[in-house]
């Protein structure tokens, strides 16, 4: 096949990416399971952005940076905050419907180091869904879609991208020429254990853009979320920050609040100040809602998968835990969402503007895939690059015929490359993810997902390592002052 321009994933920034594309170029989306399945569907509690008089895009850049324990990308962070009333607009003109109050004004509710209430939500708890639904009902008739299709790996000639190469459902090859090769494939949530990400978010950008040869920067930051529901393994899922927004506060065992005298924000502290409070308890921590009025109308999804898992929402408490929720690091990019590869852009969480910094402010991510879809997209449109169409060359995937498990590449990873980090612990880490033996080529999308799985742990656990601070979500880093010490105690 070939394309104009190839959108992998299904996400918000994908899905907008391709909305604003369509208008002019021929677009391809192709997803590995079915389309809009992500992360940006599963989001909760909202979209941040100035939209009253009694709010500033300065207030929300320094809550940004603050958050972000300022190792973020300045000027692009800026850029993010003031073009959000714009895009709030925008997304209302296209038919997103966000909640109003009894006035018809629009609802905003306050989360976590947010200094004034600024988040827009829909549907209670179900924004993702409603921007993700919106837009798929805008592309479906405008470009062509390539469900349960998985690219596999980028197609790279002459140090440029010109597409990918694709695998269906059968594990059989072809490629897909582009001019424009859009990664909009999430972040890595699925490495851990406990998680909120959609069962789809394995990392496969990020391995696909480190086999091409793209800059990667920052992968050592990954968000672990204060409150997902304390169930066992897998039925764990998120309770959004906005229950805390308001009212929710964290209770010990015992009844006494987790966050007092840790910080003077409380509950609504930036999120890495929170999960390594609620990760240092040795009993279940809860999350006392008995303060919220129609819990069951203002958190329609979060109250039924409750009931689902058996909650008494009346008793008025939620147990939960810390869970990976949000890669800040990525594919290195600009303003424009361009890499380090010509023809190669990154777009949402697979990308690293640097607006997230080391610890991203809530509600941020659906700002900044509408933000910088926007300005891919406009580049795109004025530019004119010369292409190869129907890239013939002959290629498979090839993968390490050896390679840990993923249930224990995923124990690796939460104990050595989760909250707490050591250079000891760190360097096992590393020695246990890195691939050995021949390559085989793959027969099956099972195959080279897995073989992502283990490039993109390999990585984060090296970046930590080269990374010799705590700061924001990196917590505890420990440098060893002798490397006899590893040899005295084995």
């Amino acid at each position: 096949m070939d394309t104009e321009v190839l959108v992998i994933g299904s996400g918000l920034a994908g899905l907008m990416a391709a909305d604003l594309l369509s208008a002019e170029k021929n677009v391809t989306i192709i997803t590995k399971s079915a389309l809009g399945k992500s992360n940006s569907r599963l989001a909760q509690g909202g979209i941040a952005a100035v939209t009253t008089s009694d709010d500033r895009w300065t207030h929300h850049f320094f809550d940004t940076i603050r958050a972000g324990a300022f190792h973020n990308n300045e000027e692009l962070t800026e850029l993010l905050v003031r073009k959000g009333p714009q895009q709030i607009q925008q997304l209302i003109e296209m038919g997103v419907r966000f909640d109003r109050n009894a006035n018809g004004q629009y609802e905003r509710c306050m989360e976590g180091a947010h200094s004034v209430p600024r988040i827009l939500h829909s549907g209670g708890d179900a924004t993702g869904k409603e921007l993700v639904n919106t837009l798929i009902s805008r592309v479906k008739d405008r470009c062509t879609i390539l469900e349960n299709h998985l690219a596999a790996d980028l197609l790279i000639k002459e140090n440029e991208c010109y597409g990918a190469l694709v695998m269906n459902e059968t594990g059989e090859s072809f490629t897909v020429s582009a001019a424009y090769t859009i990664l909009a494939t999430g972040g890595a949530g699925q490495l851990y254990s406990v998680t909120s990400n959609d069962s789809s978010v394995t990392g496969d950008g990020i391995a696909m853009a480190y086999r091409a040869g793209a800059i990667l920067s920052d992968l050592e930051f990954m968000q672990f979320h204060p409150t997902m529901f304390a169930g066992a393994g897998s039925n764990s899922f998120l309770i959004s920050e906005a229950v805390r927004g308001e009212g929710g506060m964290l209770l010990t065992r015992d009844g006494e609040r987790l966050m007092e005298g840790i910080h003077d924000q409380l509950e609504l502290a930036p999120r890495d100040v929170v999960a390594r409070e609620i990760a240092k308890e040795e009993s279940v921590v809860y999350l006392d809602i008995s303060m919220i009025k129609r819990f069951h109308k203002r958190f329609p999804t979060i109250a039924k998968r409750c009931y689902q898992y058996g909650i008494d929402l009346d008793s008025g408490r939620i147990p939960v835990k810390a869970g990976a929720h949000f890669l800040m690091g990525g594919v290195a990019t600009d303003r424009y969402g361009r890499t380090s590869i010509p023809g190669l852009f990154a777009l949402g969480e697979v990308a690293n503007t640097g607006v997230h910094g080391a610890n991203r402010l809530a509600s941020n991510s659906l700002l900044e895939g509408v933000v910088f879809a926007n300005e891919s997209a406009r580049w795109i449109m004025q530019s004119d690059r010369k292409w190869i169409p129907y890239f013939t060359e002959n290629k498979r995937m090839k993968v390490s015929e050896y390679r840990l498990s993923i249930d224990r590449l995923r124990e690796v990873m939460d104990r050595h490359v989760g909250i707490s980090r050591s250079n000891v612990g760190l360097t096992t880490a590393i020695s246990q993810l890195e691939w050995r033996g021949k390559f085989i080529e793959a027969d099956t999308k099972e195959e080279v997902v897995h073989f992502n799985m283990l490039q993109t742990a390999w990585l984060m656990s090296t970046s930590a390592i080269m990374r010799t601070e705590s700061r924001g979500v990196i917590f505890e880093k420990i440098t060893l002052i002798k490397n006899s010490v590893l040899s005295k105690k084995g």
